[in-house]
């Protein structure tokens, strides 16, 4: 799973002219699931994404986590982040997980997102054309893939 993490003061994702879910002060996320991903996958980033000391304290040093300041998550699929470009101009998504694969461990994440900070968590719909806003706060801008423990 690759993930693009932005600290946002503000995120709101509208799918045909309608806001599905908007969140406050926290973290707005796209998630690119591919066939290789698990449960491990997603344990692994659940503890990382809520515990990145990405949030100023008192100081103004990022020191805090998304749990330190009770923050709020909006996830977004975005099969294109595992785009393959190392070939000519058109991107390839051969390593983006089908439906049958990536929703279940798409609804699986969000799950143990909400288990992990303790309340609902705002989500974008697989498959629709969104239209997702943010005010990216900083900016900081993180990217994380699974694959890439070590």
């Amino acid at each position: 799973m690759i993930v693009v993490i932005q600290r946002v003061s503000e995120s709101a994702v509208t799918i045909e002219g309608v806001v599905k879910a908007s969140i406050g002060h926290g973290l707005m996320i796209l998630i690119g699931i591919e066939e290789a991903d698990d449960d491990g996958d997603i344990v692994w980033l659940t503890n990382k994404i809520l515990n990145l000391r990405i949030f100023p304290d008192e100081n103004g040093v990022m020191n805090k986590s998304l749990l330190d300041i009770k923050g709020e998550i909006l996830l977004i699929s975005q099969f294109t982040l595992q785009a393959s470009t190392k070939k000519g101009n058109r991107p390839s998504y051969i390593k983006a997980a089908r439906p049958d694969i990536a929703i279940p461990l798409y609804e699986q994440m969000i799950q143990t997102l909400e288990e992990g900070l303790g309340k609902a968590i705002g989500t974008g719909e697989f498959g629709a054309d969104m239209k997702v806003s943010l005010v990216n706060d900083g900016p900081v801008t993180i990217l994380i893939d699974s694959k890439n423990r070590v």
